[in-house]
């Protein structure tokens, strides 16, 4: 039985990431480990409407869960816990963020928040199908330095202590791509304001 304030925590950032336009209909990903245990979101499950019946517990080595419903990214969720002290993960679809993965090998903000929560964003990419151990593996290492990471041309996944957390990262990521985006459609010469700007591409 998932308790009521972990199934509470699971729908309020759901519905965020809904309302955001940070997912489709059914697109995206939450989970949480607790010791050697993960709660993650059901296979199939509406992000924006979750019930308590979505959330799956299985075990962080193995399934014994009973049921054959968990996510088909369970993988990645649990070799992400086992290289990192993350805790929660939030896995979504932030649309301009994927946008600007498709053309570079790394995002980095121009505004002042997202320079200073998050320096930049590694792009990277898989041919491997999504669930796969390869891709698994990439991100894991990946998010063993970083709090968030982008995979080419389909989404970000962001590690943190709670899933608030987690959410941050990828609300703020998407927030700087919508302000690089609109500072292309002004097209004026950007005005550096950051002293020691040039350390935010080698961080």
């Amino acid at each position: 039985m998932i308790d009521e304030r972990v199934y509470e925590m699971f729908r309020d950032i759901g519905r965020d990431l809904f309302e955001a336009d940070m997912v489709s209909s059914h697109g995206g990903n939450l989970s949480v480990r607790f010791g050697d245990r993960v709660i993650i979101k059901r296979r199939g499950a509406m992000l924006g409407r979750l019930a308590p019946h979505d959330l799956i517990e299985t075990g962080l080595e193995k399934n014994d869960s009973g049921v054959a419903l968990a996510s088909s990214e369970l993988l990645i969720h649990r070799t992400i816990y086992k290289t990192t002290p993350a805790l929660a993960i939030v896995h979504c679809h932030p649309r301009t963020a994927i946008a600007f993965s498709l053309s570079r090998d790394e995002i980095i903000p121009i505004d002042n928040e997202a320079s200073y929560l998050l320096k930049k964003v590694p792009v990277i990419w898989e041919e491997f199908a999504s669930g796969s151990p390869e891709m698994a593996n990439n991100l894991a290492k990946t998010l063993a330095e970083y709090k968030i990471v982008m995979l080419r041309g389909h989404g970000s996944f962001a590690i943190g202590q709670t899933l608030d957390e987690a959410f941050h990262w990828s609300s703020t990521l998407e927030e700087s791509c919508e302000i690089a985006l609109k500072t292309k459609l002004i097209n004026e010469p950007f005005i550096e304001y950051r002293g020691m700007s040039e350390g935010y591409k080698k961080w």
